[in-house]
């Protein structure tokens, strides 16, 4: 009998910690993931009581909307200019503030990790200062190795403005990941490294076959929140910084799904745009597991 009410204790212990969380999950996520399907069958304007059932032909629409096809593209080059710009410096950083012993490295650390901390509206509003080509900074410090003034507008050419973006997003990400980073690293025990000086193994040496493979799955996890933040969240910096222009070229899909849905009052399309969001984002997710599956290292 005690047995049994120590179980049931149990559960009870386990289950008041899941099901607050599980409803939060169902009320913010399942409930408005289902109510985006369920609009995205409808012609609705999103302010008025007449829904027209029209079935999947907003999903046809937008096979044949080239602006879906510029946001899709967008997207994927945000998601791998990301990736490869975060990972490269977060592992960078971190390697370097964990195995080079720094004096600042805790200064340098709170540094790194200011972005994370500044909302992204104001991150896009500092980087469009930035490069504003009267008064931005980037222009001036150009201008000091021209004899002329350097009246770049940054932001206004159709070939290159997407481009712009990458890096106030590659800066405001760093930090994070290089905290993750640095995490896995002091879990690594430095009698490896002892052991692999003790060979003659430099520094070099010693990333490749002990830091890196020791801190994989934590990359793994970096890629995939870098890749699923990028899809889902990229709109926030775009509507901030270009509103998708030039001529819609720096529309990425959420941004567009803001415009569709309302700025023109077509919101059953934006809910299809959403939808399109998810799905991607689960094929994407599945597909990188896949690359980056390996077998784990576990540290004994």
């Amino acid at each position: 009998m005690k047995l049994g009410t120590n179980t049931w204790q149990r559960n009870l212990f386990i289950a008041t910690f899941i099901i607050p969380t599980f409803l939060f999950f169902c009320v913010f996520t399942v409930y408005p993931v289902l109510q985006a399907m369920y609009y995205s069958l409808y012609d609705w304007s999103g302010s008025s009581d007449n829904k027209t059932f029209i079935g999947l032909d907003n999903f046809k629409e937008m096979l044949h909307d080239p602006i879906i096809w510029i946001g899709m593209g967008n997207d994927y080059f945000l998601v791998a200019g990301k990736i490869i710009g975060i990972m490269i410096l977060a592992t960078f950083f971190a390697v370097a503030l964990t195995r080079f012993k720094f004096r600042l490295a805790n200064f340098f650390r709170s540094i790194f990790f200011i972005p994370n901390v500044i909302s992204v509206v104001v991150i896009g509003v500092l980087w469009n200062f930035i490069y504003n080509p009267q008064i931005g900074f980037l222009n001036s410090f150009l201008s000091l190795f021209t004899k002329d003034k350097v009246d770049i507008t940054w932001l206004g050419f159709t070939s290159h403005t997407i481009w712009m973006l990458l890096p106030p997003a590659i800066w405001a990400g760093i930090g994070f990941y290089m905290i993750l980073l640095i995490a896995a690293i002091q879990g690594i025990p430095e009698s490896y490294y002892e052991a692999s000086s003790l060979e003659g193994a430099g520094q070099w040496h010693q990333f490749r076959h002990i830091t890196l493979p020791l801190i994989r799955e934590q990359m793994k996890v970096s890629i995939l929140n870098i890749m699923m933040t990028t899809l889902n969240g990229s709109f926030v910096i775009v509507m901030i910084m270009t509103n998708g222009g030039p001529d819609n070229t720096t529309q990425v899909m959420g941004s567009y799904l803001y415009q569709m849905a309302f700025t023109q009052y077509h919101f059953g399309y934006g809910a299809a745009i959403g939808v399109l969001i998810l799905v991607l984002s689960m094929i994407t997710t599945v597909i990188l597991q896949r690359l980056m599956r390996q077998e784990t290292i576990e540290i004994s």
